[in-house]
């Protein structure tokens, strides 16, 4: 069954036209609140993510086994049998010393439609996501390209950091968040060419004078 659905994963993704998954999906709405030439920071309103926790000591791998879940969930494996319309980014979230041994512990998380938002399906208890309900709140955003690997997300991390500490918001870092960082990925994976992906910080709105709602 679980091949089943992975082959069909993949055939729907295969499917898609190589923009649909940025310009076609649903995503988080957000203002953007400041601008540098290597980052900039955005505002999101509250929302609502389902979750896939995963102790892999791999971000590939974790990102790879928590989207199947999620994607059991969006085609049904839930107690309504409701089908929930894929949505971006898909994001992994990484908090390093809370897996097994002091590794990194991963969340997975896929943004609900805004139909689904107030009320979300309750997922099949087999696949262990539970929803995540995230209060309105900043972060600060890398982009960069190509496939988000193991080898590169935790580079890209630290160049935002770098890029944070020089800017007027370097004494905002400290905003209390139980990831370190997420990383957000926005292309199905047999997008080649002009992918997009972000590094994602939480940071603290009210240090630049910005009120959250």
């Amino acid at each position: 069954m679980a091949r089943l659905l992975l082959t069909l994963l993949f055939l729907l993704l295969a499917l898609l036209p190589p923009a649909a998954s940025v310009s076609g999906s649903e995503t988080p709405q957000y203002t953007t609140v400041h601008t540098e030439s290597d980052f900039e920071v955005r505002h999101y309103r509250a929302t609502v993510w389902m979750s896939a926790p995963s102790d892999d000591i791999s971000f590939h791998v974790a990102t790879k086994l928590g989207f199947h879940r999620l994607f059991q969930y969006l085609m049904g494996a839930n107690l309504n049998s409701s089908r929930i319309r894929m949505t971006t980014p898909v994001l992994t979230s990484i908090v390093p010393g809370a897996g097994p041994l002091h590794s990194s512990a991963y969340f997975v998380r896929l943004y609900l439609p805004e139909k689904f938002q107030d009320s979300p399906p309750v997922p099949l208890p087999e696949l262990n996501l539970h929803p995540d309900r995230w209060p309105s709140h900043c972060i600060a955003v890398r982009s960069f390209s190509g496939y988000a690997r193991d080898n590169n997300v935790v580079e890209e991390a630290e160049k935002l950091a770098l890029s944070l500490s020089h800017s007027p918001w370097a004494n905002s870092t400290n905003y209390p968040s139980k990831n370190a960082y997420s990383i957000a990925q926005y292309n199905n994976p047999f997008r080649i060419i002009g992918r997009l992906n972000e590094v994602w910080f939480d940071v603290d709105c009210k240090s630049a004078g910005i009120e959250a709602y």
